[in-house]
């Protein structure tokens, strides 16, 4: 059997078709044949091979993996095989497959909060991921069961959903009572969009550069959407909120995203930002106290989260995004458009 795999062999290089022999999984390794890969936009950084830290100065991650290089790690796909140790790892079964994967010996991995291990082997990120076949895991701990979300879509939330609803949970009972603030519109927004309609008593405001992106947020029931490059809509977002809101998500991650989030805040307000756009921000730091504001991180999510997701998921009442398949001969094509902010929602690739 052939694995064959999008891969680039210099950063910011062009994807191009490889072909190697399958793997065989061994001890509690699991072989999955990839059904669907979503392209998320950190893709884009790990393709490039650094993060924008802003100032001219740049997070290098090219140290973290060989090339050439599989990205992709919002998978869906079936069981191909397993080894003679993967316990339930029925040939045939369908799955999710949660990437976030750490050393499993560490303080964090420990806990179950692997996706912070300082030795991680995250599919897509260190390992090779989805823009392929197949994709080797290394236990079924990992695979998840999604039915009856449908195929195209379940693999969008190992990263894009499970990102949005930690971020969201980071707010606590500010998500619930609101009012909350959601800027950028991306795939990773418009799940938190969608995940915070579905537990809080009020409709979230939201900000993104992008009219379209903004009319699909209005159409599923946004309290109001502003675009943060707009030199009013911060008093205007002000006077429709009441004097700021309790809560912002920053998806974006820019240094004009997160400030207009930040400034965005009521007195005791919290900014959760999960965003890698890059750049940095200035603060005046009695801001701080005496408004008695927060700002936390968010990666992803670990793998309980992920669970508790699904099962929200699959019991209604989480709206989807949009997707649209393409081939897997078109990852490149599909890089090149989410650079260039042409994609609504989430391109998913089918090999």
């Amino acid at each position: 059997m052939k694995v064959v795999r999008q891969v680039f062999e210099t950063y910011g290089g062009p994807l191009t078709a490889a072909t190697a022999e399958a793997p065989t999984p061994k001890g509690t390794e699991v072989l999955v044949r990839v059904g669907h890969c979503g392209v998320c936009h950190s893709d884009l950084h790990l393709h490039d091979g650094y993060f924008d830290l802003g100032g001219g100065r740049k997070l290098d991650v090219r140290a973290f993996r060989k090339l050439p290089f599989t990205l992709g790690h919002e998978i869906e796909g079936e069981i191909a095989a397993a080894g003679p140790d993967a316990q339930g790892a029925a040939p045939g079964r369908r799955v999710v497959i949660y990437p976030w994967i750490g050393c499993g010996k560490c303080a964090y991995c420990a806990r179950g909060d692997e996706h912070l291990c300082g030795a991680p082997r995250q599919l897509g990120i260190q390992v090779d991921g989805g823009y392929a076949s197949h994709v080797m895991v290394p236990h079924p701990r990992y695979l998840l069961d999604y039915d009856p979300i449908p195929p195209a879509l379940a693999g969008t939330y190992m990263c894009s959903g499970l990102t949005a609803y930690s971020s969201i949970a980071k707010l606590g009972r500010i998500a619930d009572d609101g009012p909350v603030l959601l800027v950028g519109l991306g795939g990773v927004g418009l799940m938190g969009f969608s995940f915070l309609m579905a537990r809080a008593k009020r409709p979230p405001y939201v900000a993104d550069i992008d009219p379209k992106k903004r009319a699909l947020a209005l159409e599923r029931g946004a309290a109001g959407a502003y675009d943060p490059a707009d030199s009013g809509a911060r008093a205007a977002l002000m006077a429709a909120s009441g004097g700021g809101v309790a809560g912002a998500v920053d998806f974006a991650g820019s240094e004009q995203s997160a400030t207009f989030a930040f400034a965005s805040l009521a007195r005791g307000g919290q900014l959760v930002i999960a965003g890698l756009i890059g750049g940095e921000m200035k603060f005046s730091l009695p801001t701080f106290p005496l408004k008695g504001v927060a700002i936390i991180g968010n990666y992803v999510g670990s793998l309980a989260e992920a669970k508790e997701m699904l099962a929200l998921v699959k019991k209604g009442g989480v709206a989807p995004i949009p997707t649209k398949e393409r081939p897997l001969a078109e990852a490149g094509a599909a890089l090149d458009d989410l650079r260039a902010g042409r994609t609504v929602g989430r391109a998913v690739l089918v090999p």
